[in-house]
């Protein structure tokens, strides 16, 4: 699913599709390493680019799944959550450089500036948000700093090194992208500074008509897709699989609460939009804490027509909910595939 930037048209140029890596929550230690296997072969036999990997203080290390995710796949590239609270930047260029060195394998970075205030207190961390990120810039740039090659001295109000050269030798063509989450002022303006790709929670496309997104450079959504040949087909397989909860609904109400992340309260925000198949934005599996993301439900043609309207607002990276299986992720292709070809004419 991603596209060559110097063969595409304008509406494609830069176009790439990430999937999901399942987190660990409930996963069974006995089995959960053939399921990172298995997703990411899926994921990689429907053209993605790459998976996204969590981190959050309850489940097992990024770069362990990153690790396992290279090993089941010949060119899929992992887009790793970084924490700073978690790793020194020198840290995390190392993992970045091993991987290169390796495997030869690209890796992404989702830059995370918090999270749950719970899970940063419990770590001695009560950075307010904004600051957060004005410390994350500070991080990425440091790692980017070392991965270019040479002693590197760096004099920040976060972070110092002095005369710091990282081995092994590093690559340029193997230089990670960055992404950050842009839902807030201060998550677009980490993301202008670092020149990575401001990651948002989109609202449903009719509602950029006015605006398009938040001033940013590179953009991308995080959204899930559930899509069939027919419209009513999809429905029944979206509602089965995401069964409104009174429980979940009572958690996210909980989750919401405890965390001074944007997206989260602007979803909350929105919650009661669409669900129809005229309109494909739906919320159900966000207020049921089942998931953290909006999805579009519908046809193949239907969904894509969403899609396509998201790029043409200017979102060239698609962030994916972690698939159920191969056959999600085909149909997802589906929808990207006619996407294009409406792109392009």
């Amino acid at each position: 699913m991603a596209s060559s930037a110097t063969a595409a048209p304008a509406g494609l140029a830069g176009l790439k599709v990430f999937a999901t890596c399942p987190p660990s929550y409930t996963a069974d230690p006995r089995t959960y390493r053939t399921q990172i296997g298995e997703v990411a072969r899926w994921s990689e036999e429907a053209g993605c680019e790459g998976t996204l990997v969590y981190t959050d203080n309850a489940i097992v290390d990024p770069w362990l799944v990153a690790q396992t995710i290279v090993l089941a796949t010949s060119r899929l590239c992992p887009l790793v959550a970084v924490q700073p609270v978690y790793l020194h930047p020198f840290a995390v260029a190392k993992m970045v450089a091993s991987l290169g060195f390796l495997h030869g394998r690209r890796v992404y970075l989702n830059m995370v500036a918090g999270g749950y205030k719970g899970e940063l207190n419990a770590l001695n961390d009560p950075t307010p948000h904004d600051e957060r990120y004005a410390r994350l810039i500070e991080y990425t740039q440091l790692i980017l700093c070392l991965l270019r090659g040479g002693p590197v001295t760096f004099e920040g109000r976060y972070y110092r090194v002095t005369n710091a050269k990282l081995g092994p030798p590093f690559p340029a063509e193997l230089m990670p992208g960055v992404f950050v989450s842009g839902s807030s002022a201060a998550g677009i303006a980490a993301a202008k500074a670092l020149g990575g790709t401001a990651v948002q929670y989109p609202r449903p496309p009719a509602e950029y008509q006015a605006s398009g997104p938040v001033g940013v450079g590179e953009s991308g959504v995080r959204v899930g897709i559930v899509a069939r040949a027919e419209s009513d087909e999809a429905w029944e397989v979206a509602r089965r699989r995401f069964p409104e909860d009174r429980k979940g609904q009572l958690t996210r109400q909980l989750a919401t609460k405890v965390s001074d992340s944007e997206w989260h309260h602007q979803l909350t925000g929105l919650q009661g939009t669409g669900g129809s198949s005229a309109d494909p934005y739906w919320l159900v599996p966000f207020e049921n804490y089942k998931t953290n993301c909006p999805y579009l439900v519908g046809s193949h043609q239907r969904v894509a027509e969403e899609i396509a309207r998201y790029v043409r607002i200017g979102y060239r990276s698609f962030i994916l909910d972690v698939p159920p299986d191969a056959l999600e992720l085909g149909h997802i292709r589906v929808v990207f595939d006619l996407a294009k070809k409406m792109l392009a004419a």
